[in-house]
């Protein structure tokens, strides 16, 4: 019998915040998101500017934890969740830190999309699910290898999972999905009536970088 082995696996986090603490409501998380949303003039400008869909703050404010007390307690769980995924991925961190570097609300409604990208200069990103309504988009995580493939012929349909180019993962609300900031995925376009609605965040090694 041949010897094949998968080699250079990529990983993915999944679990529910509660799983290491407390979870913030997510009614409470919710409210939140769409307080900060009304009150972010610059966000919603940056939004209307760039033809981004619904509202996100990642462009406009770079201190949710600040301004609400329940991102405070949810970055406290989620450095929990990093330090276990790191853990996992068998990092030497050479005794310096994962630090949240930043974390910003995303609000899609009907028709939205985020197109495909990485997170550069980031280690570990990642996104906790605030409102998933039915019929959702689920988040989509391209292969790594897709670009190298060159001549080799599509996957069967009904190929394994760690063979497919892509795979879709599907967030309950309070999830949390971790990968490696250098894995390309997007957000296809939002089906659902009801807005979709997540925070997402970028931890880097060390000091948190400064965005400009």
């Amino acid at each position: 019998m041949p010897d094949i082995s998968s080699l250079f696996v990529t990983r993915l986090y999944r679990a529910q915040l509660s799983e290491l603490g407390a979870a913030p409501d997510p009614e409470e998380l919710e409210a939140s998101c769409y307080s900060i949303a009304e009150d972010d003039e610059a966000g919603q400008e940056w939004c209307e500017a760039n033809g981004y869909p619904g509202y996100t703050s990642y462009a406009s404010l770079t201190d949710l934890p600040w301004r609400f007390p329940i991102f405070k307690d949810l970055v406290d769980l989620l450095d929990k969740h990093v330090a276990a995924f790191a853990e996992d991925l068998e990092f030497d961190l050479d005794g310096k830190p994962l630090t949240l570097e930043d974390i910003w609300i995303n609000i899609l409604p009907e028709g939205g999309m985020h197109a495909s990208h990485i997170h550069p200069h980031s280690v570990i990103s990642g996104t906790t699910y605030v409102s998933m309504p039915d019929g959702a988009s689920a988040l989509k995580l391209e292969d790594p290898r897709s670009g190298r493939m060159m001549a080799a012929p599509a996957r069967r349909k009904d190929a394994r999972g760690d063979q497919r180019m892509f795979h879709y993962a599907r967030p309950q609300v309070s999830d949390v999905l971790l990968w490696e900031s250098w894995l390309r995925h997007e957000v296809p376009m939002n089906m659902a009536e009801d807005e979709r609605i997540s925070v997402s965040f970028n931890y880097s090694w060390g000091e948190p970088l400064t965005r400009t």
